[in-house]
């Protein structure tokens, strides 16, 4: 793989997750590169709240999907779990929020118009990226396989 060691996980872990939930991978990449975690990271907010894990996941959401078991513990770990609970989420997202794919995509970080707007706009530019990226590796490897 032509990625840093550091990245595997996210692009494998999305990739899959995107597979798995029947969303667009190139939309998941560029939600797991926009949001920037690691695992293990712990990021304050101005609110008291925290986005936690590779996926950034805020607390306040874990709140409510502590009743299924899910802890800030499960997403802040490495591992593919916080990813599939992004693209479950995602999927959430495109399949019941108003609006085009992308500002229903951008509601994974906020449903309140200015900062969806915001988040939507460099969502648009990762994810075309991302799909570049994907489309030179799926040409390529057809191409080794003839």
């Amino acid at each position: 793989m032509d990625l840093p060691l550091d990245l595997q996980e996210r692009v494998v872990c999305s990739i899959t997750a995107a597979i798995k939930y029947e969303i667009p991978a190139n939309i998941l990449l560029a939600i797991a590169e926009k949001e920037g975690g690691k695992p293990g990271q712990w990021v304050r907010n101005s609110n008291g709240t925290h986005d936690v894990g590779s996926m950034q996941f805020n607390t306040a959401y874990l709140q409510d999907l502590s009743k299924y078991g899910i802890t800030p513990d499960h997403v802040a770990n490495t591992g593919c779990y916080a990813y599939d609970l992004a693209a479950w989420r995602v999927r959430l997202h495109i399949n019941n929020d108003k609006g085009d794919i992308w500002t229903k995509a951008a509601n994974y970080h906020s449903r309140t118009p200015k900062y969806n707007a915001k988040y939507r706009a460099d969502l648009i530019v990762r994810a075309v990226k991302w799909a570049d990226w994907l489309e030179d590796r799926s040409l390529s490897s057809n191409t080794h396989n003839q």
